[in-house]
């Protein structure tokens, strides 16, 4: 029962919860869309992994203190984890965009010379994954609202 007493962990949740909820009212009020499955989606404002990751080392700065072997081990897991959100993981979504119209290049291409509309829909291919990393911005929201998170939750706690 001691996992229930681990309060780094619970505000890391916590902030991924709130990270993903929060990204529906958000696209509601930019583009006027009401898209729940953002809830479940990757990508988007603000990072939940940022969310997550910064959460996580706050609840630990606070528990362990700052000076603690594991809070520097939280905070550089953190860095990394938030540098691959808005460098790699955002750099592999722009390839994506490029693939995928490549594919739709190419398959205009395959409807003039076969009969590719008979084919059933399980035999396209599916688009890729374009929204895979975050904008800069998003790392920083995800990250400030993970602080945030995981001090008001230790008021809490």
């Amino acid at each position: 029962m001691d996992l229930f007493l681990n309060f780094p962990l619970w505000a890391a949740l916590a902030a991924i919860v709130f990270a993903q909820v929060v990204k529906i009212p958000i696209k509601l009020i930019v583009t006027k869309e009401f898209i729940p499955g953002l809830a479940f989606s990757t990508g988007g404002m603000p990072s939940s992994h940022s969310a997550a990751v910064a959460a996580l080392t706050t609840g630990v700065g606070i528990i362990e203190g700052v000076t603690s072997t594991v809070f520097a081990v939280s905070c550089v897991f953190s860095i990394i984890i938030m540098f691959d959100a808005s460098g790699v993981r955002r750099q592999a979504g722009e390839q994506a965009v490029v693939l995928n119209q490549l594919i739709k290049d190419f398959q205009l291409f395959v409807d003039g010379a076969k009969d590719w509309n008979k084919k059933e829909e399980f035999q396209k291919r599916q688009e890729l994954k374009e929204l895979l990393g975050h904008q800069p911005i998003e790392v920083f929201f995800g990250g400030l609202s993970g602080i945030l998170i995981a001090f008001l939750l230790y008021t809490l706690y």
